[in-house]
């Protein structure tokens, strides 16, 4: 197959692939299917033989974008999770072959679906590590051509950056050749201000983090920018430093949205050298995207996850912009720049008296910003000077916290010794001590600790440092506080969870067990009535589920919904915690509000051995919950054929209706799974059981343009006259002149 490298004969993936291969056109599906075209490539979507996987061919109509590509493909370092892969490429027509993602680009989701801010966030931050990987190799690879066309979606929703590497800066004569053909490509909403300029400079790598900012504000306002505008007003807006408005960001934005935007604005910054780079923004985006988190379960009792102030605090702090400096004497304008340089010979030179009273946009201080530097000499020489210790930002951020946020120790010291508040927060009440316990800042804990610092203080959400140390996993900072405290079982005020409960519920084993040794109360509820087993089973966490288990965990406790550990266990597929639970005298038949019981979730989601333990443990298989559903209907309906066959297995019976009228094999003729048909048939379903609409099976089979369904149900003497609720027969549902072998069937 492949004129270059050696193509592996067993169907492995395509990220294995360690040599460059070029694919012929045998090496391909005779359909060649076009999913998009432009001036400048055609892509198609079809099949490689050898490997029956679906690829993305893009065919180039110039020269130089293959060229590149060439070059990109042959470097072999450009595999990452959030890049397209690319497998190889074609000689005759040029063209690369690469990965094939099936939900499309951004640009179209976009404009088709309402996406919720969490996935906004998602979506952001996978762009973002794409982004960051790409500039960290070596050398760095720019993309110059970052817009949403090419951020392309798998079935998940998940972000892979596509087309980098085919432009290059180079390729291209003048600024002016390079913006004629970002026009031409589209691209001229991302085209950055330092291109409109005369200087002859070549391109960075802020260029990208310019596009990166409109692709950002496009994911939050879910809209184009410069609608109605015509090439040369836009790049007179750009080349003059306005942006899109963010007054198009919608109202019900949730809070954290405003750090994302704060990035956004530095990230298009007119002035190239202050936009962050990746390796800053993937901080701040990986922070944000965890607060927003999409829960991966339903449903569950909910404890939010405390935002990381740590990557926040300090990207907005440290990404200051140089123009924000007051305006005071010319000399006196270069003590900010002296410090965030770390020319800090000059800014002792230059330090006056009168400095200490500066102020910034932000509300920091000079001593702020020597404390964000590392230089205990700087942080000294200013405190001689007068500056006050305690002096706090307009978040509330004092020298001390951003001494502890950089963890330069002697500055802490330094600053403690000067008389810095340790128990001084910040607007949220965040204490010194809660950053150094979400960061699992163990030697600053002591530190502070040591200083008087109070062991138990809370934030406005009621969370304290142990509750953060507990959520992130860090024990050794769980062993520190420990002593300082008289209770370990103060709740927080939004979820009303414990340390426990945070522990339990992110699988924290040891902690867990410190927790409980010191006296943490395994039957505590939080808002939602869920103990710390609750948490754990979700969680699929054995280990913390047979800890409690030991230490007398209710078992059977209902939350608020009547869910219990092994409800959650069941809907997680989670078979080894069935078991103990079971063991240890969980209700296999227990009932959730809605009437559901362990079995019905677990075969809600397919997991057939779940489905087995619980039915060898005393779960009726028969039981109806909601609308009078069945396990077996669940299992039809959402076609797990294997959790049918274990369910008529076990005796299930096939002839049970829910409240509308429907058999499970109503339902399996309906989702057109002929494994579960036959199964059910088999177990003796009744072939010509009328639902409320009396539709027969044959009827919803026929509506299904199932022949092999069909042909089974004719098998097993389903009777063909039977007339519907509008009086009309199987042959009458039949797609006249489309499918002739189903109609001949019927007839006969």
């Amino acid at each position: 197959m492949a004129e270059q490298g050696s193509v592996p004969t067993d169907k492995q993936s395509f990220s294995n692939l360690e040599r460059f291969t070029y694919f012929k056109k045998e090496d391909f599906e005779l359909d060649w299917d076009k999913v998009s075209s432009s001036s400048f490539s055609h892509v198609y979507k079809v099949k490689l033989r050898l490997w029956r996987e679906r690829c993305a061919v893009k065919s180039f109509h110039d020269s130089r974008e293959y060229r590149n590509m060439l070059q990109v493909t042959k470097r072999g370092n450009v595999k990452f999770k959030y890049l397209i892969s690319i497998y190889g490429l074609r000689k005759d027509p040029p063209a690369s072959v690469m990965e094939f993602m099936n939900k499309g680009s951004l640009e179209d989701l976009l404009t088709s679906h309402v996406l919720m801010w969490p996935k906004k966030f998602q979506m952001i931050h996978e762009v973002t590590m794409g982004m960051n990987f790409l500039h960290s190799i070596k050398p760095p690879l720019l993309h110059l051509n970052l817009k949403l066309s090419n951020i392309l979606l798998d079935d998940h929703l998940h972000v892979k950056v596509s087309d980098f590497g085919q432009i290059k800066w180079e390729d291209y004569s003048n600024k002016t050749a390079f913006i004629e053909h970002l026009a031409a490509r589209g691209n001229i909403n991302y085209i950055a201000p330092e291109t409109l300029t005369q200087n002859p400079e070549p391109l960075t790598s802020k260029y990208d983090v310019y596009s990166f900012a409109i692709v950002v504000w496009e994911i939050l306002t879910q809209t184009r920018p410069y609608t109605g505008m015509n090439m040369t007003e836009i790049l007179i807006r750009v080349s003059s430093g306005k942006r899109p408005s963010v007054e198009t960001i919608a109202d019900d934005r949730p809070h954290e949205c405003e750090e994302m935007i704060g990035m956004m604005q530095q990230c298009w910054d007119q002035d190239w050298s202050e936009r962050p780079t990746f390796a800053e923004t993937v901080l701040l985006t990986e922070a944000l995207s965890d607060v927003l988190k999409v829960p991966d379960l339903l449903p569950g009792s909910a404890i939010k996850r405390r935002s990381s102030k740590i990557e926040s605090a300090l990207f907005s702090f440290l990404r200051r912009d140089s123009k924000e400096i007051p305006e005071v004497g010319s000399a006196d304008n270069y003590i900010y720049l002296y410090l965030k340089h770390k020319n800090f010979e000059s800014f002792k030179k230059v330090l006056k008296k009168d400095h200490i009273s500066l102020t910034f946009k932000d509300g920091s201080s000079v001593l702020h910003h020597a404390a964000a530097s590392g230089d205990a000499g700087c942080v000294r020489m200013v405190l001689n000077h007068g500056a006050p210790v305690n002096c706090q930002s307009n978040s509330g951020y004092t020298p001390l916290i951003i001494a502890l946020l950089k963890k330069s120790y002697d500055i802490c010291g330094l600053l403690v010794e000067h008389g810095a508040d340790v128990n001084l927060g910040d607007q949220d009440l965040w204490m010194p001590l809660h950053f150094a316990a979400q960061a699992g800042d163990d030697r600053g804990v002591r530190l502070l600790l040591d200083a008087k610092a109070a062991a138990d203080p809370k934030d406005k959400d009621g969370w304290t440092p142990l509750h953060l140390a507990a959520q992130n996993g860090h024990e050794n900072v769980v062993r520190h506080l420990l002593p300082r405290l008289s209770e370990v079982n103060e709740r927080e005020v939004q979820a009303g969870s414990t340390p426990l409960h945070t522990a339990s519920m992110y699988g924290h084993l040891k902690i867990a067990s410190l927790l409980l040794s010191k006296g943490a109360d395994p039957h505590t509820t939080d808002n939602a009535q869920a103990t710390a087993l609750h948490l754990a089973a979700e969680g699929g966490h054995f280990r913390v589920t047979r800890l409690l288990l030991l230490h007398g965990a209710d078992v059977n406790r209902k939350d608020q919904r009547s869910y219990t550990a092994l409800h959650f266990a069941a809907l997680r597929g989670c078979t080894g915690i069935c078991r103990i639970l079971l063991s240890h005298g969980a209700d296999a038949n227990v009932r959730t509000l809605q009437n559901w019981t362990p079995l019905h979730l677990a075969a809600l989601k397919g997991h057939a051995e779940t489905v087995l333990i619980l039915e060898e443990n005393g779960s009726l298989v028969d039981t109806q919950g909601k609308g009078g559903w069945t396990a077996l209907h669940l299992a039809c309906h959402h076609q797990f054929e294997e959790v049918v066959s274990v369910l008529m297995s076990a005796g299930a019976n096939p002839n049970v209706v829910e409240d509308e009228g429907w058999t499970p094999l109503h339902l399996a003729c309906h989702k057109g799974s002929f494994t579960s048909v036959l199964r059910l048939i088999a177990g003796h379903a009744n072939v010509n059981a009328e639902n409320g609409c009396k539709d027969t099976p044959l009827h919803l089979a026929v509506q299904s343009k199932n022949v092999p369904i069909v042909k089974a149900l004719l098998m097993n003497h389903a009777a063909t006259d039977r007339v519907d609720s509008k009086g009309l027969t199987a042959l009458d549902l039949a797609p006249q002149g489309q499918m002739e072998e189903m109609v001949q069937l019927l007839k006969r």
